[in-house]
């Protein structure tokens, strides 16, 4: 299992860059961890658009969602020139109906729900669900691969320790963190640099991606002040960075 930044930034990208997006793959599987903005763009540097099987979304916010309709157009595009017949499988939670329903385009892009309650399983992946402290709904995530690796996105969350059974023994956990040590973060459903860490360290997880980062400061900082808090691999989200799993 292998997965690779696409975008690294909350709120809006910088320069050149893209708000939150994770591509996970597994064989011939390509899976869209959220879609933000510029997100279409970058991809397309080393993957083509058609090959995109499915993305999982964590709620609603632009910064998340920004670009799904530019992936649905490319569909429609790559579907009309024969470049593929399947159509996107876009995953979301109904927690939003409205929003939910915006996401079908048929017979380009399918939209299916998940829940916290059960599994759900993409291609060779399954996916578990937890539910986040953030203003709007908002779902975290854990991937298994076929060989019981796991993954875990915390997508937009407050610090929360119902979060720690959920990620416990993560062989890596991409976590947003959006401030640093000293900043309060929980007034914006955030969290900061210690926060994050904290979790990592709690839940006894093997790598850490520190990502949704902030528009201000250094980011350097964070990896520093997080080591203060988690002892393993700490990796700064940037455009490219892939970790693979064996």
């Amino acid at each position: 299992m292998k997965i690779t930044v696409i975008g690294s930034w909350g709120a809006y990208p910088g320069p050149g860059e893209a708000t939150s997006a994770y591509l996970l793959e597994e064989g011939e599987t390509k899976i869209l961890l959220d879609c933000g903005s510029g997100v279409v763009s970058l991809l397309q540097k080393d993957h083509d658009l058609a090959s995109i099987d499915a993305v999982v979304l964590s709620h609603y916010h632009h910064d998340h969602i920004a670009d799904i309709g530019i992936l649905q157009y490319s569909r429609v595009v790559d579907m009309n020139l024969d470049r593929t017949d399947q159509p996107l499988h876009i995953y979301a939670h109904q927690d939003d109906e409205q929003a939910f329903q915006q996401l079908g385009k048929k017979p380009y892009a399918e939209a299916f729900a998940y829940n916290d309650e059960e599994p759900l399983i993409i291609g060779p992946f399954t996916f578990s669900f937890h539910k986040t402290t953030h203003p709007a709904p908002c779902y975290g995530m854990k991937v298994q691969s076929p060989d019981d690796k796991l993954i875990v996105y915390t997508a937009d969350t407050t610090y929360d320790e119902t979060f720690i059974p959920f990620l416990q023994n993560a062989d890596l956990l991409i976590s947003e963190c959006s401030f640093y040590e000293k900043q309060d973060a929980a007034p914006y459903g955030h969290m900061n640099s210690k926060e994050a860490a904290t979790l990592a360290e709690k839940g006894q997880v093997k790598q850490l991606i520190l990502s949704h980062l902030p528009h201000f400061g250094t980011h350097e900082q964070l990896v520093k002040e997080a080591a203060g808090y988690y002892t393993g691999c700490i990796h700064l989200a940037k455009v490219g960075l892939t970790v693979t799993l064996n």
